[in-house]
């Protein structure tokens, strides 16, 4: 899919890249893309170079993104999976990085076990389902109801959390126990929060990004001074903020997908 665009480098909109956030931004949460913002961001993609930058791994990306025909890594210039841990650049894998590594396998299995019982205590959950504590190359992600959870069960988690704060206690309790790990906790999408080093938010994608100005690493030479991210949860603990919020990127927030494709129309003229 690459060779239908023009090089990096000749595409009109120069040196400007736009990434976006997946759930609740390209996507409704958890479901898949549909066909009209497909083909705005083929639109886009012929004026600038594009990308996404989520949490979630590469299997979901490909599950709301792509098709049974196209991988979801033809159809972004920039895949950044994991906050840009597990990387594609025009279709090709970079070197990636990883949580447990960076952690130790002691350190690991106290924070998951007291997630584990953390979540045990909780009263008046709407549902428990399963994959309470999901490993990622680059975190966990932590989910009160379990990510098996169905849409319907996925909506009466989020409103009880608004009611009770859950998540948010959660991650206070967690902050209050392990406080020498250098952990940084994010709350985003309808169910769960991300657990990740600090500094492995979604502004760790950005140093791929500044690469591309390295010629003598065969990339494109392009310097992006313009970076547009496109994001939900951009306020102070949503797993948004820190990249929307970074001197190095133009942010901007969306309430839905819809949203994404009104502020592209009339930014970019399309």
């Amino acid at each position: 899919m690459a060779e239908l665009y023009p090089d990096l480098k000749d595409r009109p909109v120069k040196e400007t890249v736009c990434l976006f956030d997946v759930d609740d931004t390209l996507t409704p949460a958890r479901k898949s893309v549909s066909a009209e913002m497909l083909k705005l961001l083929s639109d886009l993609r012929h004026k600038c170079a594009i990308g996404y930058v989520s949490g979630s791994d590469l299997a979901k990306q490909q599950e709301q993104l792509g098709t049974p025909s196209l991988p979801v890594t033809t159809l972004f210039d920039f895949c950044f999976a994991e906050n840009g841990l597990t990387t594609f650049r025009l279709g090709q894998s970079l070197p990636s990085n990883s949580f447990l590594q960076w952690l130790g396998e002691e350190k690991y299995q106290r924070l998951v076990k007291f997630c584990l019982r953390y979540i045990s205590g909780l009263e008046g959950l709407p549902a428990m389902r399963g994959t309470f504590v999901e490993f990622r190359t680059g975190m966990i992600n932590v989910s009160p109801i379990g990510r098996n959870a169905s849409s319907k069960e996925r909506d009466e988690f989020n409103k009880w959390d608004k009611e009770s704060g859950c998540r948010k206690k959660m991650v206070e309790a967690l902050r209050k126990e392990f406080p020498d790990l250098g952990l940084t906790f994010s709350i985003g999408g309808q169910i769960s929060f991300d657990v990740f080093p600090q500094g492995w938010d979604k502004t760790y994608c950005l140093q791929h990004l500044e690469a591309e100005a390295d010629t003598k690493k065969g990339l494109s030479g392009i310097n992006y001074k313009t970076i547009h991210f496109f994001g939900d949860m951009t306020s102070q603990g949503g797993n948004d903020y820190e990249i929307f919020s970074d001197p190095r990127t133009t942010g901007h927030t969306v309430k839905g997908p819809e949203d994404t494709m009104k502020v592209l129309k009339e930014l970019f003229d399309l």
